[in-house]
């Protein structure tokens, strides 16, 4: 099993890769929000033990990162703030599970065996409508046989809008999910973003995926 620990305070850090190790499990780790990010992209990891308060970018913003590029693995957030708020929010951007700190290191092993034997996410790697298909872990689009290239922010909306189809999502939401400043993101950079994303999936398609509801958001159907 490979776990990735994004911890930025060292002792701490080598606290967890050398009991984790010690326990068989393949380590990596990260000391600050920007790497830790790179670093789940880039490789195949089971677990994800992610500490909330971290230098670049803080854990909140790592996770909401991850889920809206579909990364499956299970995520356990560490947090020195032991507030219900704190706690409600990660679990609402797709933390699995909690831990404050300080904590002894037999329950945080008990945690991860648990996570781990959940197993991954049931989220599907591919989500389909109509000849759209999205491969969710190798970030490839297609439509109707064709790659389609979409940026970071375009595929976020787009794997968004099919896990939420046929239901209408708001700028708000995702602005939540896809952005990471959700008080300061404005609305015409989500605006800019799906007509840029329409461009892409619908423009020569046959039917026309996104659909803009006033007043309200966009709506992913079939028809």
């Amino acid at each position: 099993m490979r776990l990735l620990v994004v911890e930025d305070e060292i002792k701490v850090a080598r606290f967890i890769e050398r009991g984790l190790r010690e326990e068989g499990f393949v380590v990596e780790t990260a000391s600050d929000g920007e790497s830790g990010l790179q670093k789940a992209r880039g490789g195949s990891f089971d677990l994800v033990i992610l500490d909330v308060m971290l230098p670049e970018r803080d854990g909140f913003s790592v996770l909401r990162e991850l889920r809206a590029s579909g990364m499956p693995a299970r995520v356990l957030m560490l947090t020195a703030r032991d507030g219900v708020g704190d706690r409600v929010h990660g679990l609402d951007l797709g933390a699995d599970d909690y831990l404050v700190k300080p904590f002894a290191f037999a329950e945080l092993l008990a945690r991860v065996r648990a996570l781990l034997r959940r197993g991954v996410s049931e989220e599907p790697a591919l989500l389909r409508a109509a000849d759209l298909q999205v491969d969710l872990r190798a970030r490839r689009v297609t439509r109707g046989g064709q790659l389609v290239v979409l940026s970071a922010k375009e595929f976020g909306v787009l794997a968004h809008l099919l896990r939420r189809a046929g239901n209408v999502v708001t700028r708000a939401e995702l602005a939540e999910q896809v952005w990471e400043d959700l008080p300061n993101t404005p609305s015409n950079v989500i605006e800019v973003t799906v007509y840029h994303l329409r461009e892409k999936v619908d423009r020569g398609f046959s039917p026309a995926l996104i659909q803009t509801v006033r007043g309200a958001g966009y709506l992913l159907q079939e028809s």
